[in-house]
């Protein structure tokens, strides 16, 4: 099941923000740096934040943790925790029965296992609908979960089309802002959350900071959003924190004896993967 919540040249944009910055740029190139650790076998940690506000005090947080684990393509595999918390306005407003259980339901924290094709959960909000010796529920179809809620700094092409429209350079530290319409074109993991362009079709803007570390690997991305939404807009918020770039990880699927299709457990389970990233 498909998931639906849904340029310069690298060189170039560097000369462009480094020429009136104050501070070198790092001594490796970003997206270079960030290539080179797209090997298989290797993997970074993350932790982040996100925060969906509809308005008149409806919204949704998400806190998300874990490994992500890579290949020359990119991103192959994920092991995280995820929650998510609506607020209490949301609660109140959700319609009595199957939509206001369901939010609170998903309030349970869930471990959630990514290969290319399948995600696995485990975790309270599964548990008492899994037989005797079950432990995971695989949802087939799905997209591998992104390291941000907005920016995903891990595609080589996101990072690059976001040093190109950087308006400061300083200390490590870039700013800038980008407009939806231009990162649809490079980047597979937005289209894949928020969708190729809203049905009104207006256009969104996401304002972003990324600080780099020393060896030019991203350290840490905040983002802060106005997107279409149906009529009105929903403007969110993430922060993600990246480290021990470079370690040694290999993520490990469940075994097939301890794994149970969704469709088999009917509406006793989430019929999507749950969580922020879903």
């Amino acid at each position: 099941m498909k998931r639906t919540l849904a340029g310069l040249a690298a060189a170039a944009g560097l000369v462009q923000l480094t020429s009136t910055a104050a501070y070198a740029a790092p001594a490796t190139d970003p997206v270079k740096a960030l290539q080179a650790e797209l090997t298989r076998g290797r993997a970074v940690d993350v932790v982040s934040t996100a925060k969906d506000d509809y308005g008149r005090g409806l919204s949704i947080s998400y806190r998300m943790d874990g490994t992500l684990g890579f290949s020359p393509e990119g991103e192959i595999a994920a092991d995280l925790s995820q929650t998510m918390r609506p607020s209490d306005k949301l609660l109140d407003v959700a319609k009595e029965g199957d939509t206001k259980s369901a939010l609170a339901r998903e309030q349970e924290p869930v471990r959630i296992i990514s290969s290319r094709y399948d995600d696995y959960v485990s975790g309270p909000l599964v548990d008492d609908a899994l037989p005797k010796g079950i432990k995971w529920v695989r949802y087939r179809h799905t997209d591998l979960p992104t390291s941000d809620r907005l920016l995903e700094v891990l595609e080589p092409a996101t990072l690059k089309t976001l040093l190109a429209h950087g308006s400061s350079y300083r200390d490590g530290v870039l700013k800038g802002k980008i407009k939806t319409d231009a990162l649809v074109k490079v980047s597979s993991a937005f289209v894949s959350r928020f969708g190729l362009r809203s049905k009104s079709g207006r256009v969104g803007t996401i304002s972003y900071t990324v600080r780099f570390g020393p060896t030019g690997l991203v350290e840490r991305v905040q983002a802060k959003a106005v997107l279409p939404f149906y009529d009105e807009s929903i403007r969110i918020e993430s922060d993600t924190r990246y480290s021990h770039w470079g370690r040694r990880a290999d993520v490990l699927l469940p075994a097939e004896g301890e794994v149970i299709e969704r469709e088999k457990l009917g509406d006793k389970v989430p019929y999507q993967v749950p969580g922020g990233w879903s």
